[in-house]
This record gives C-alpha cells, structure tokens and sequence, in this order.
C-alpha cells in the first residue's frame, strides 16, 4: 500500500427497522462506486437506524449482515466498517464490524451507550478499544456517543486515523462538529464521522455532516447537507508524520489507566 489512504464516507437515509431493505439500498449505493478506495465506512446501526424496543428482531440478521459485508469487501477490494445489533449470550451489542475480503478483521462494542435515548437498558457496554490495521495505517473505530468522552479516544501515538460511526440528530450538530475537530487537534490524528441523514422512526431528523479533518483540525472534505451521497478522499501517512515529527505534542502527554466497566 502507497502512503496514501483512500477513504470513502457513506452517508445515507435509513429504513426504520428492516435490515433486508437497508442492504438493498446499500448495495445499490456501493455499486455506484466507480474508484478504488481502501476504507469504506457506513453509519451507526446501518441496517435498522437507532432502535432499541425491536433489537431481538433485528439481531438475528447479523450472520447475513457480515456475509453481505464480506461480499462487498472482496467485490470491492476494500475494507467495510459500521455498526449493527447482535445478540451474544443473551446480551445485546451495539457492535461496529470491520470486515475485509476474508472475513472480519476486528469489532469493537460501544462503550458509551446513550442514557438520554436509554440505551444502556437495552444494550451491554464494551470495554476494550480496538485498534485495526490497513496496511501501515493504524485505526481506530468508535461509536456515535464515545465522541464526547475525549479519555476513551486519547491517543499517544497509538493510532494515526480516528473515526466515529453514528446517528446524531440535527439539534446536536454543532456539538458533533466541534468535537471531531477537537479529537483531531487533541490527538494529533486525522478524524473521520460518518453520520446518517433524514429521519428516523422516533421523529429525529439528522443533517448528516459526515466529515474528514486532518490533525489540525483542518476540515479536508464534507458531505452535503441532508444528502445521501458517498464521498471519497485520500489522506497522507508521511504528512501526518511529519506533523507530529515538527510537533510533537503527544510527548508531553499525560499518562493515565483507564478502569473498566465490570
């Protein structure tokens, strides 16, 4: 893999529940893809929207929903990353797959679960950050909430691409902003937030302001407002490095533990 990673957000509606249309739909989406890319990332629970009375119908989708991932990850040569509702021992997750030709490479469990939207009743939180890589690359994937939480992101060098997969309505978008750009500031990484667009079975509507910012906070590129569109951009590894080369904030970083949930 060259220095460059090529990544694609995938900013959509969703349909309310029915796991079967949302990968009709994303796979009329991702066969719209006319160039390569080697990150393709989907939103927070893609094939259901935000759900939480209807997750045990849902669930059981999840061994179909990794096939499907797994099949336009080979069709496309690419990794395929988003959120989905699983069922494991009698729990239910809010677990971010990343899935590549040969099957999933890593998932990770929402730490952070929304008590205004009561999700940590329905849901079991996670407790271990996960960090895949592509290539030379070094990610690490979130969800949604997890963005206000800056002691669960902070990097030391650990990780050069941080992203964030969720459905955050329209009255919080400024918050969504403001923190993706300060994650990228404070970590010295580029960032990435994949949201969704249009609204959702509780009423929520959702702007989307899927974006890309570079580890100074600058906003690299930005999905149209309210629209589903897929946006492709590539970022430098050399660049980022040297940055932090000339800059190098994380050196001077506190050290802590993190304790976990149980």
């Amino acid at each position: 893999m060259s220095d460059l990673l090529k990544v694609s957000l995938v900013q959509s509606e969703l349909i309310w529940g029915d796991v079967e249309a949302n990968l009709n739909h994303f796979s009329e989406l991702l066969g719209k893809i006319e160039e390569e890319s080697d990150l393709i990332v989907l939103p927070e629970m893609f094939t259901s929207g935000f759900l939480m009375k209807n997750k045990d119908k849902v669930s059981p989708f999840a061994e179909m929903t990794i096939s499907w991932m797994q099949k336009w990850a080979s069709q496309l040569q690419t990794v395929i990353l988003g959120s989905i509702i699983v069922e494991e021992n009698s729990e239910y997750y809010n677990r971010l797959y990343v899935v590549n030709a040969e099957g999933v490479m890593a998932h990770y469990d929402k730490r952070h679960l929304f008590r205004m939207g009561e999700e940590e009743k329905h849901f079991r939180a996670g407790n271990e950050r996960v960090i895949f890589t592509i290539g030379k690359w070094r990610i690490c994937p979130l969800v949604c909430y997890d963005l206000r939480f800056p002691v669960w992101s902070r990097g030391v060098d650990e990780y050069d691409l941080l992203l964030y997969v969720a459905n955050w309505p329209q009255p919080r978008r400024e918050v969504w902003n403001t923190l993706l750009k300060a994650r990228a500031i404070e970590n010295q990484s580029y960032v990435i937030g994949v949201n969704r667009v249009g609204e959702d079975g509780m009423n929520l509507s959702y702007t989307g302001d899927s974006s890309l910012f570079d580890a100074k906070g600058k906003l690299l590129t930005k999905c149209e407002d309210h629209k589903t569109i897929i946006q492709t951009y590539s970022i430098s590894l050399s660049q980022l490095n040297n940055f932090r080369t000339k800059f190098p904030v994380h050196l001077d970083a506190d050290s802590f533990q993190i304790n976990k949930y149980y």
